[in-house]
Formats: C-alpha cells, structure tokens, sequence
C-alpha cells in the first residue's frame, strides 16, 4: 500500500468504464437481430424475457460486492489462500443459486408473467426463450464472483477481456444462429447461454494464478464457520441496501406513469442519463473498493484515508465532466432517443435535474465503493434505510405540489440523504484498519 498514485487508481478505473460501456450494446443488437424477422412479437418476447432474468439475477448482485471486499481485504493482508477461499465460497453460492432458479423455474415464469402479463404469441415466445436461459443462470451468478475477486486483485483489465468476450460470443453467435440458421427467438436464447458459460470458463482461467498455488489451503477454509458467518452477514447487508435502493428507482417509475404517457416516456428517456452516470462512475466507486480494501487488510489506516480522497476527486472530476456534457449535449442526446415531439420537449423541460445529477449523485457512489471495500455494509443498509425514509417523505410533500419536478427533486433529495448520512459515519472506514 506505500504505491497510492493517481495513476494505480486510473488503471483499475479506466477498464471499467470500456467495460460498462459494452453492457447496453448487447441487448441493442438482440433487439436488432430479432427485429430483422419482421414481427413484433420475437422482438416483445426477448425483451419481456430478458427484462425477467435480468430481476432473478440481479437479486445476487450483492455477491459481486461482497467479493471485492473481502477478497481485497485478503489481498491486503496478504492472506492469498483465504483470498481463494472467498472465490470458491462465492462460486458455490453463484452455482446453487443458479441450480435453485433451474429446480424452480416453472413456479419462477409463471409468476412473472402473473404480474406481467403479455399477448398470447409474445408470452409463447418468452417462455421458449426463457426455457433455454434459464440453464445459464449457474454460470451468470457465479460470473459476478469471479468479476469481483478479480476486481479485488487490481486485475479490471481482466475484466474488460471478460466482458468483451461474453459480448462478442454472444453477437457473434446471435447473427450466425438468427440471420444465417433461422432459428428465431431460441437462437438469441441459446447464443447467450453459450455465451454465458464460455464467460464463467474464461473468468476461471482469468484466476488460475492466483487460485490454484493454494489450491488446498482454498478448499480446506471454505466451511471456516467464522469467516461464513461473516460472508453471510456483508452479502445480507448488501442485499438488503440494494431491495432498498431499487425499491425507491421502482417507484419513481411508477409515480411518473400516474402523470401520464409523456411523462412517462421522458422520466425513461432521462433515466438513461442517470444509466451513463452511474456506468462511468462506478469505475472510480470499484478503484475505492480494491484500494480502500486492500490497505483494511494491509492495517494501514493513512492508506485508506489516503485512497477514499483519491477516488472521491476523481469522482467529483468526472460528475462535473458528465454535468457539463449533458449540459450541452444533452437536448442532442434526447432527439436521438426519440423522435416523438412532446416526448422530447418533455424531457428538455426536465434535463436540468439530470445536469446537477452526477454532482448530487457522485458522494454516495464514491462513498458506496469505500464502503463496501471497508466491509461497513451495516452502515450501508442503515444509512439506505434512512435516505429511502426521507426519499417518501419528499415524495409525499413534494410531487403533489411540483408534480415531475417535484418528483425529480425528491429523487436527488434520496442521493443528498444518501451521501450526507454516510459522510456522517465514513470514519469508520480508517477505524477497520486499526
């Protein structure tokens, strides 16, 4: 930890950011394959269907950030076989969890499509569609284990490989399987579950080097009671931080549908600023997560206060890039998104809350990556638990008297909560490296 430099948190940064900004092209081109059959339904189907995994999944996304912090935190201490223990404890909960998904599948889709239902054709097709995913499930929640341990250990240009790779196969194959064989909605399923698990076998051989040298010390600790509880405990707290904080995105969208169809369709449009923010940002957010871990683990408390300031200006830097950009490019970016005139003129009336955004914004996800490299997730679901509480509190005062301003306002009035309460308490990060 005696190597903190701008430049060591650049290059865990600077992947990530290449890397987040590959996710949306993938369901841009299933979406244009599936499109290229001249129906709406398959291009209905594969949205309904992905949009459904994408909820099963994105439950287990604590196991990523629980990853990188205790993986980080071995890293530091120097502690390379309980390092590989904590990837090991992390796949076998990926893989159960997906096994668990494939035991449970028929209750699972006929439960989504209970609260979601769709026409007769697209729901036929969703369900051909989510027949083959579903096997992939074991192979995409393992995934986020090996892409936080390899974030733990500084190696994020290993993870823009991955990400490139599980893109690449699945594009590569989704235009050979729908336009070149024909196979229609089962082809887009299938060119992602190949894709998924030649991901997970990638990501494993990503980690050879750092697993398979303590190969058996690895296996011996993984039932270490202790050092599950204590797994247990930081992904419970996660999990719980994250129902908390999608909750609040969830009503959002619901409470702008109750002021119409515009409204509606601009809050969509504008979130996809708020998507870009977050995706750029949490390149910083992930480079506090390994730097403030490893110097927990390393007991080097000037180190951690040293790394959170670095990746809080860095933070900032890039708030105050993105809050000029949509500035200026931001009606360009809202006509791209749509072409529907009172949409757009909607959304232009309502892109000033999306300008100050990333400054309101860029605490909290700096704070959450400092965090969660420290371990303090009970101070993340307690401060979560505060700000949703002020966020309804705003959301009752604010939306009937402003309407979508009002609601928006609310929204930031979330991401100040957020970062003043966890400002309040972010000492306790140098107090773990005692």
């Amino acid at each position: 930890m005696t190597d903190l430099t701008h430049g060591r948190l650049l290059k865990i940064a600077a992947p990530i950011v290449i890397s987040n900004a590959t996710v949306p092209l993938l369901g841009a081109v299933d979406t244009g394959v599936v499109g290229q059959m001249g129906a709406a339904a398959p291009i209905g189907a594969v949205g309904i269907g992905a949009v459904i995994l994408t909820m099963l999944y994105w439950v287990f996304g604590f196991l990523r950030m629980g990853t990188t912090g205790l993986a980080a935190q071995a890293h530091g201490a120097g502690d390379r076989a309980e390092r590989g223990a904590i990837l090991l404890r992390a796949l076998l909960i990926g893989v159960g969890a997906g096994v668990v998904f494939i035991l449970l599948q028929g209750w699972l889709f006929r439960a989504a499509f209970a609260i979601a239902p769709a026409g007769a054709e697209v729901e036929a097709l969703a369900r051909d569609y989510l027949a083959i995913r579903i096997w992939g499930a074991p192979a995409t929640i393992a995934a986020y284990a090996v892409t936080g341990w390899l974030i733990a250990v500084e190696r994020t240009r290993a993870v823009l490989v991955l990400q490139l790779w599980i893109n690449g196969v699945n594009v590569a194959l989704d235009l050979w399987f729908v336009l070149g064989l024909g196979w229609g909605v089962q082809g887009v399923a299938i060119a992602t579950l190949i894709a998924e698990w030649s991901g997970l076998v990638l990501g494993l051989w990503l980690c050879r080097d750092g697993l398979l040298p303590v190969w058996r010390a690895a296996v011996a600790r993984v039932p270490d009671g202790a050092a599950l509880r204590v797994m247990f405990a930081v992904n419970r707290d996660i999990m719980l931080r994250s129902v908390l904080l999608q909750a609040s995105f969830t009503s959002f969208v619901f409470l702008g549908a109750r002021q119409g169809d515009v409204v509606l369709a601009a809050n969509q449009v504008l979130m996809q600023f708020l998507s870009i923010t977050a995706y750029a940002l949490d390149g910083f957010a992930f480079a506090a997560e390994t730097l403030v871990g490893q110097a927990v683990g390393a007991r080097a408390r000037e180190a951690v206060r040293q790394a959170a300031r670095m990746a809080m200006l860095w933070g900032v830097l890039g708030a105050g890039a993105l809050a000029a950009g949509f500035g200026l490019a931001g009606p360009w970016i809202i006509d791209l998104m749509t072409t529907a005139p009172e949409v757009r003129a909607a959304a232009r009336d309502f892109l000033p809350w999306l300008v100050v955004a990333p400054l309101i914004g860029v605490f909290s996800w700096i704070y959450d990556g400092i965090f969660i490299g420290a371990t303090l997730t009970a101070e993340m679901r307690r401060t979560m638990a505060i700000s949703v509480a002020c966020y309804g509190v705003a959301v009752l005062l604010l939306p009937p008297v402003f309407g979508n301003h009002g609601l928006w306002a609310a929204l930031m009035v979330l991401n100040i909560a957020r970062g003043v309460t966890m400002a309040r308490v972010a000492g306790r990060a140098e107090a773990k490296a005692a």
